[in-house]
Parts: structure tokens; sequence; C-alpha cells
């Protein structure tokens, strides 16, 4: 799957800091929109989504699973994009006792609801793969992404 985020394009790596878990969102979507498997519309529901009902998208320590429950008209494409952030971001749980961050996000895109799921899968095999995840957030730039795709391909 590492290589399927190279191999499409779908790596983000943003030049500026960024604080806000609104604004990591929106930047995390920023290659799904650039090549219009979704539009504003979708970002806006992510983070609609995450207000409501909490920090559901952060999966694990450190990882972020960007995505919407509800069919949206603002995807027109079926995709997983990554984004790694300089420093990790924080988000708000009401309720929950410990914090949530996250500095690596897989963005998730499915025309059909029905490939959610698939898609989920898939990125969890990734996810559990020994030592990936640390080996990401070390990332800085798409040459390192590249090492780190030859060690686990």
């Amino acid at each position: 799957m590492l290589k399927y985020f190279f191999d499409h394009q779908l790596i983000h790596y943003p030049d500026k800091e960024i604080t806000d878990w609104r604004e990591a969102i929106a930047e995390s979507c920023r290659v799904l929109i650039d090549k219009n498997i979704i539009d504003q519309t979708y970002v806006e529901e992510i983070i609609h989504c995450v207000e409501k009902y909490g920090p559901y998208i952060v999966i694990a320590p450190q990882v972020a699973m960007p995505h919407s429950s509800e069919k949206s008209e603002g995807v027109f494409g079926t995709a997983i994009s990554f984004t790694k952030l300089k420093q990790p971001v924080r988000f708000e749980s009401e309720g929950e006792n410990e914090e949530k961050t996250a500095s690596l996000f897989f963005t998730l895109a499915a025309k059909n609801p029905e490939e959610h799921p698939e898609n989920i899968q898939k990125l969890s095999e990734l996810l559990m793969t020994d030592g990936l995840v640390e080996r990401l957030i070390s990332t800085n730039s798409i040459d390192d992404y590249q090492v780190v795709m030859a060690e686990y391909n």
C-alpha cells in the first residue's frame, strides 16, 4: 500500500506548521482535492463529523484516518491519501481522559460506500506492520518516504 500512495502521487508533506486539527484535516484532503477526487464539501463533512462525534478518526497513537460516515456529494472517486505533518495536532475529546494527537493522516474517500470497509481493512493491515508507524513518523519528505517504502515493500 505504501507503493500505492507513491505511484498515485497521493503523498503530502505540508511546508507550513499546522497546529489546529481542523486545518490538519483540510490539509490532509488537499491532494484529493487537487486530483478532483473530492471537493470542499467532503472536507467540511469530515470536520462536522469530528465536531459531532469526537475524534473518532484518531485510530491509533499519532494516526488519524479522516473520513465521513455520510454518503457525500463531495466525493467523485475512491482513493486514500497520506499526509505527514511536521508536528502532531491535538484533538479535543470531551469526556475522555487521554489526549488524542496525530501527525500521520490517511484520508479516505469512497464514491461507493461499500468501498470504505475494504479500504479501512487494507489500511489497518498496513498500520499493524511492526515498526512502520514509527518509521513514517520519522519521515520529513518524499525522499524519506521512498526509503521507508523500499524497506517495507
